[in-house]
């Protein structure tokens, strides 16, 4: 603090360091929290939350998700330092959008085939998908798990037989000369996305274009949803207007709640209601686009928070 010497400090949701937030108290420094989200079963409402309703004085101005979070906030902190301006994350994943970049490699994988994108899978997650992916091979199956070291790649294809990495398919793209526009036949690999020669299940096995895969899918799952660790970005996939599915594990996912309402997100519960609502959505095309809309305008509708919080500090001066 000393070195830096801040005159505007902004807190992004969840962490809450009490020797930080003293420190910045004391040197009266104006002092933002962006993208809150306050339930009334956290600690900040319990009876022995002492500790961390003292840390919420230190904020200059709250900057919450949604209305219940204010209300909430409102039994602790004075309605004036309250906004309620919804969540950065649907300005970045709007960026995401207006400046997609192609991945290489993964429209000629898809082809012409309907597209699952499983993003931030862990092995609940995976399992339930086993038995879908193994009965239906004339599709394309994307899964990008969360963890990529050596042996989760390896159990990974194990469970899913005939499964290709991304390196590997991008390898024998270079070799086939597609990198030259030869084309594919020279390695025995389809260009035309469906058919016995071309491997139907790809395992990304690098970090940092799963929020772009979600572009080619027909249908988005994402992971997290089945197990403590909590469920994983849902609006990198609704952003591309495809709808979104997930496990039952969300409660503490707001987002996950309202896609729900909106009917742009679906969540079950065991793989049996996984294959049933795809087989559902993939048989009705008006269900499937009616949905994949409803996620994407979910996104937009609450777009906005980064500029209404821009705008409010710089009201103010800074």
């Amino acid at each position: 603090m000393r070195i830096v010497k801040p005159d505007l400090i902004l807190w992004v949701k969840y962490e809450y360091w009490y020797y930080y937030l003293q420190e910045i108290k004391r040197k009266n420094i104006q002092l933002y929290l962006i993208s809150g989200v306050y339930r009334s079963n956290q600690i900040f409402f319990k009876w022995h939350g002492g500790l961390y309703r003292k840390m919420l004085k230190s904020f200059t101005h709250f900057f919450l998700q949604n209305e219940s979070s204010k209300e909430n906030l409102e039994k602790l902190i004075p309605p004036e330092k309250i906004s309620v301006t919804g969540d950065t994350r649907c300005d970045r994943v709007i960026l995401t959008v207006d400046n997609f970049k192609p991945v290489p490699g993964i429209a000629e994988f898809c082809g012409d085939a309907k597209v699952v994108v499983a993003g931030s899978t862990w092995e609940d997650d995976e399992a339930i998908w086993i038995h879908f992916v193994k009965e239906n091979p004339q599709m394309k199956f994307i899964i990008a798990p969360h963890e990529i070291d050596q042996q989760n790649l390896e159990e990974l294809q194990t469970d899913f037989p005939g499964s290709i990495l991304y390196s590997e398919w991008m390898k024998g793209k270079s070799v086939s000369g597609q990198v030259s526009g030869i084309g594919y036949q020279e390695s025995g690999i389809s260009s035309q996305g469906v058919g016995m020669e071309t491997p139907h299940c790809l395992i990304i096995d690098n970090i940092g274009i799963l929020s772009r895969l979600y572009y080619y899918a027909t249908i988005t799952y994402v992971g997290g949803g089945f197990g403590g660790d909590g469920l994983h970005n849902i609006l990198e996939a609704a952003v591309f207007g495809k709808p979104v599915i997930f496990g039952p594990y969300h409660h503490k996912n707001f987002e996950a709640e309202e896609l729900i309402d909106s009917s742009g997100g679906i969540s079950v519960g065991s793989a049996v209601e996984l294959e049933d609502i795809l087989e559902k959505l993939l048989k009705d095309e008006s269900k499937l686009s009616e949905r994949g809309k409803a996620a994407r305008d979910y996104i937009y509708k609450n777009a906005g928070a980064s500029e209404k919080i821009v705008e409010y500090i710089k009201g103010k001066g800074v």
